[in-house]
């Protein structure tokens, strides 16, 4: 009986943990998606970095450098949680985002960890699937 109970325990903590590393996933996609800083800010530890190349140009900086980019929602963006993977105190999460500035596609890694027991984004890794970087 032990073993069911210790089992239960063990899968409520982590239903628990993927519910909240999920509202932090959120929280990048709402901040992204309205340029709001406050939820991007909320989402991701402040060392965190982000790396990835879109349209020929390389974006290997601080976090805070994507807070300062317009917003992704221009009409018709979408982004969804493709998945996440949890061990103990860290994760990874896919992000699939289309729409982004109008036509441009991304797919999005994410590396969390719970930090004084709280999940935070500490890194960002992307790749541009689709459409073109709007000039400017």
């Amino acid at each position: 009986m032990t073993q069911a109970v210790d089992r239960t325990v063990s899968e409520s903590k982590q239903a628990a943990d993927h519910d909240e590393i999920s509202k932090v996933v959120q929280l990048y996609i709402d901040g992204a998606a309205k340029a709001d800083v406050a939820k991007l800010t909320e989402a991701f530890h402040e060392d965190a970095r982000m790396f990835g190349e879109a349209g020929g140009t390389r974006y290997d900086e601080p976090i805070g450098e994507m807070f300062k980019l317009p917003a992704a929602d221009t009409g018709n963006y979408t982004a969804r949680i493709v998945s996440i993977h949890q061990t103990s105190d860290v994760a990874t999460a896919e992000v699939a985002e289309d729409g982004y500035w109008g036509t441009v596609s991304f797919v999005d890694y994410f590396a969390l960890a719970r930090i004084n027991g709280t999940w935070k984004i500490v890194n960002k890794v992307f790749a541009h699937t689709g459409g073109e970087m709007p000039s400017g």
